[in-house]
């Protein structure tokens, strides 16, 4: 006989009424709800992402970190709720998004200037503007290779670097982060550390970061949100408010080492339960 897994049924589930977030909220998530075989991921999950903040997401392996902000990217459907970002929809909303993979994200067979391009022209931007910003990303990002080169004959750090100018080419209002440094050496690291810092300060922009290493996910966040284990809640969220942008001395401040000393014991309570 075979096994029956019941799977979830949502059609009988009412409808909450619809709570906006506090003021300065960004991204409104109500009622988030994803089950993968039958079993619950999230589960009627809410949460509010500040607006102008970079915010961190840590928590145990298996809680769905990428998956959330795949599902609120729109990547990966949701079984049921709601995501708004300033009250809109995801399709009236820019995005930019950073893959962990990056030699899958961009098309082999677009010179690595034309990938990075690639956005504007989907807007319908006119040479001259894509020329214009094309430039100015070079500028910011002191790119030094050769971006008529396709991206296969770059570096490792070289195709990261082009995929985040990508992601921004066209001034997302968010900005996702998918574990972005995983693949990369600690000198890439580094630079694309900076370089994310200098694109915040400008521009503002609101950054959703998955990261594996605490370290670095405490270092770029204003906000990190610390997740239990399946069906995932919300553990804590801590604030960091330390000056930007952030050095190696930052690494040693009082704020810098309590924040991620709080984080790894809440983290370590979650895995235990």
């Amino acid at each position: 006989m075979n096994a029956v897994i019941n799977a979830p049924v949502f059609a009988d589930v009412p409808a909450r009424e619809f709570v906006p977030g506090p003021a300065g909220t960004h991204i409104t998530i109500r009622g988030l709800t994803k089950y993968f075989a039958g079993w619950p991921l999230y589960e009627n999950f809410d949460l509010d992402i500040p607006k102008a903040r970079i915010v961190s997401v840590f928590g145990p392996n298996g809680c769905g970190k990428s998956t959330l902000i795949n599902m609120i990217a729109g990547l990966i459907p949701i079984d049921s709720g709601e995501i708004l970002f300033d009250g809109k929809s995801l399709k009236d909303t820019k995005i930019g998004y950073v893959f962990q993979n990056y030699r899958e994200a961009m098309f082999p067979w677009m010179r690595t200037i034309d990938n990075i391009a690639y956005p504007l022209k989907l807007e319908g931007k006119s040479k001259a503007e894509v020329d214009r910003r094309m430039a100015e990303l070079v500028a910011s990002f002191d790119v030094k290779f050769d971006l008529n080169r396709y991206p296969y004959e770059l570096s490792g750090g070289q195709q990261q670097t082009a995929s985040i100018m990508r992601a921004l080419a066209n001034n997302p209002e968010v900005l996702f982060l998918d574990e972005p440094f995983s693949a990369l050496d600690f000198e890439m690291t580094l630079f694309i550390r900076e370089k994310l810092q200098e694109v915040f300060m400008k521009t503002g922009t609101t950054m959703l970061l998955v990261s594996h290493d605490l370290e670095e996910a405490v270092y770029l966040a204003d906000q990190v949100l610390l997740l239990t284990k399946r069906p995932t809640k919300v553990a804590e969220i801590l604030a960091y408010d330390d000056a930007r942008p952030r050095t190696v001395d930052t690494l040693s401040t009082p704020s810098f080492v309590a924040t991620k000393k709080l984080s790894l014991e809440i983290f370590q309570r979650e895995v235990r339960r």
